[in-house]
């Protein structure tokens, strides 16, 4: 629906225009504030009209995984990256999650992020509605740090972890050796 090139831009892009100048520098402060306490992960803010046809948060999902982010560093993939949608136009806000957060965050999570900023956002005060959001979600991040340090099994990935898809690698690879061993071993057992 939106395309299958990827896409260049920013960890703060706002083609709407709703922030201004000193808006932008404090967001971008929070943001980095986020990334310094949490150096595996990102945040990402897109402003636009994305139009009536789409859905905003199949338009997050989609740009957080087609987006190349030319100011994050190359070290921190967009599944670690949190992706913030707001669309002035339509009035209407999402927020996208990489899966390697899915173990720490939940849907309803991003409803209480985005719930901070709902009065100021209905206002016009984007900026404003936007540092309260991140600041919450600051909060929730630090939180499930902690809860996930106490119980780690509580917060081990949902997906084979790095160590079981090694494993496998390797179990398919010894499968997979050159015809001649394997002939080898055929005749050592003839024998």
């Amino acid at each position: 629906m939106f395309g299958d090139s990827d896409v260049k831009l920013r960890s703060l892009t706002d083609t709407a225009g709703i922030f201004r100048r000193n808006d932008r520098d404090l967001l971008e402060d929070e943001m980095e504030r986020i990334g310094i306490v949490f150096p595996q992960i990102f945040v990402a803010v897109f402003t636009g009209s994305v139009g009536e046809m789409a859905n905003l948060r199949q338009f997050g999902f989609w740009l957080l995984n087609r987006g190349s982010f030319e100011d994050v560093p190359v070290e921190k993939p967009n599944e670690a990256g949190i992706l913030i949608v707001i669309d002035p136009d339509s009035k209407v806000a999402a927020m996208t999650f990489g899966y390697l957060l899915d173990p720490f965050l939940e849907e309803q999570d991003t409803f209480d992020c985005l719930s901070r900023a709902h009065s100021y956002w209905l206002e016009g005060r984007y900026a404003e509605g936007l540092l309260k959001c991140l600041a919450q979600l600051r909060k929730l991040l630090k939180k499930r740090s902690r809860q996930a340090r106490r119980n780690f099994e509580m917060y081990e990935r949902k997906v084979a972890t790095p160590l079981a898809v090694g494993d496998l690698v390797r179990k398919i690879r010894e499968g997979n050796r050159p015809a001649e061993s394997r002939s080898e071993e055929g005749r050592e057992v003839e024998r």
